[in-house]
């Protein structure tokens, strides 16, 4: 660990369980029950031991805003007892130092969390933008399939126009008529 590195700060780093290997840092900070009175009272251990237990529980169900709160509760508690005298300045930046360092892995949790959710959000929308135009074409092409079933049909049922029938003009014979009759009889 650096010299400005506060406790619990490489665990950040790590996996899921990482918030309860913070918390477990913050009660072994609070775990002095037989350190001299001057440092941490005795009662002021185990009521601060117990709402440490709490924000272990909380984040051990995954509930990162409900550990958020319990942790601002332990806060005040923290801060109660320094008041009354219960907890040496000295202590009391230490344990403060570990709730704060719990504090940024609840909240680096809560960011992932929010990231991921996001994502998923975005993907899901993606499928559904895909899903909608998969089926905007099927039907698009279901509708040109029956148009053209529509028109074969119409135009295998239909009725041809009737026939119409011209008569051809009536070959003319030069022998009867036109200007054979009229030729000259001399010659």
């Amino acid at each position: 660990m650096s010299a400005g590195t506060p406790k619990g700060a490489e665990v950040r780093a790590g996996h899921p369980a990482r918030g309860l290997l913070v918390a477990a840092v913050l009660a072994a900070t609070l775990a002095g029950c037989s350190a001299p009175p001057a440092e941490l009272e005795r009662d002021a251990a185990q009521q601060l031991q117990s709402k440490v237990l709490a924000v272990t529980e909380a984040a051990a169900a995954s509930d990162t805003a409900g550990s958020l709160k319990l942790l601002d509760e332990l806060v005040v508690g923290l801060d109660g007892a320094a008041a009354r005298g219960e907890v040496s300045f000295k202590r009391h930046q230490s344990i403060r130092a570990s709730i704060e360092a719990v504090r940024a892995d609840l909240t680096a949790q809560q960011a992932a969390a929010a990231q991921a959710a996001a994502e998923a959000a975005r993907v899901a929308a993606e499928h559904e933008a895909a899903a909608q135009a998969a089926a905007q074409t099927a039907a698009q092409t279901a509708a040109e399939a029956a148009a053209a079933q529509a028109a074969a049909q119409a135009a295998a049922t239909a009725v041809p126009p009737p026939a119409v029938v011209v008569p051809a003009p009536a070959p003319q014979n030069p022998a009867k008529g036109g200007k054979a009759k009229g030729k000259d009889k001399n010659g």
